[in-house]
């Protein structure tokens, strides 16, 4: 049984961000490859990142249809520990890295979470995420939560919009495996606010 929701935090882009992410026992923190974004990161940039990054935290490249050679490059360059795919990959082209991988989704019904889920049986998760047709992630906005199955093969990970103070109600009624926060725990795009970060930890594990 699992004991607690797990925590991603996404858009990393300084170390002083992801130094305290781990201090506040964060699972995993992202990094977008993905040069569109404000969140980008290079990947001389990352192994800067990387290398404070603590045991037991994990590492996810996240990429929005790459060309196959850029995410293996990626993979032989840095101590990455999941793949996130957020753009229209299939599962052959997510599965060619023989690396466990996440594969997100703008969940617009239930119906097309289920679709998705079936299409990719060998992810680790499957993320959902608010649609937008101008942004791949980071909108800042929530989807509708009740389009989420209620029963699922696949692990769900929660995204989109969340906060410290929607966190709490968003994992109560609809109990993902994990969630992954962006624009609510920022200052500004790619820079995370100390306060935000500590408030959405203490939120969801019950020690605000």
């Amino acid at each position: 049984m699992q004991s607690r929701v797990r925590i991603k935090m996404c858009g990393m882009t300084r170390a002083e961000d992801i130094q305290v992410a781990a201090a506040l026992g964060v699972d995993a923190i992202g990094l977008i490859f993905y040069p569109p974004s404000p969140r980008n990161v290079t990947i001389a940039h990352a192994k800067t990142l990387l290398q404070i990054i603590p045991a037991f935290v994990d590492v996810v490249a996240v990429f929005v249809d790459p060309l196959p050679a850029f995410v293996q490059q990626v993979i032989d360059e840095l101590p990455v520990q999941y793949l996130q795919f957020h753009g229209d990959e299939s599962a052959s082209f997510c599965q060619q890295f023989n690396r466990p991988y996440i594969k997100a989704m703008h969940a617009t019904a239930t119906a097309a979470i289920e679709n998705t889920i079936h299409e990719h049986p060998h992810a680790a998760a499957i993320l959902l995420d608010t649609p937008s047709v101008t942004a791949r992630g980071g909108s800042g906005t929530a989807f509708d939560w009740r389009i989420i199955p209620a029963q699922s093969t696949t692990a769900i990970m929660l995204a989109g919009g969340l906060d410290a103070q929607n966190v709490r109600l968003a994992v109560s009624d609809y109990a993902p495996y994990a969630v992954d926060v962006c624009s609510g725990v920022e200052a500004l795009p790619g820079r995370k606010d100390v306060d935000k970060m500590n408030q959405f930890v203490n939120a969801l594990w019950g020690k605000a």
